[in-house]
């Protein structure tokens, strides 16, 4: 099991939260995925480790901006 945490800019509710978690925990592999909006941070639980530019994607896909790993 491996854990990644990566800084996204552009959340600022539970909503933002949400949309981020839904797609990045539809990336194979991933086990739990959670977004912070207060800190900017999205942690990811895998098992193996990541991809940053599936992360990238599905974070772009959810309209938010990956800043890159915390």
């Amino acid at each position: 099991m491996s854990e990644t945490v990566y800084t996204v800019s552009g959340m600022s509710c539970s909503h933002c939260e949400s949309a981020i978690a839904k797609e990045v925990g539809a990336i194979p592999g991933v086990t739990s995925a959670s977004a912070v909006a207060q800190t900017g941070l999205l942690t990811i639980a895998s098992a193996q480790p990541m991809d940053d530019e599936a992360v990238r994607a599905a974070v772009d896909e959810a309209g938010y901006e990956l800043v890159g790993r915390a």
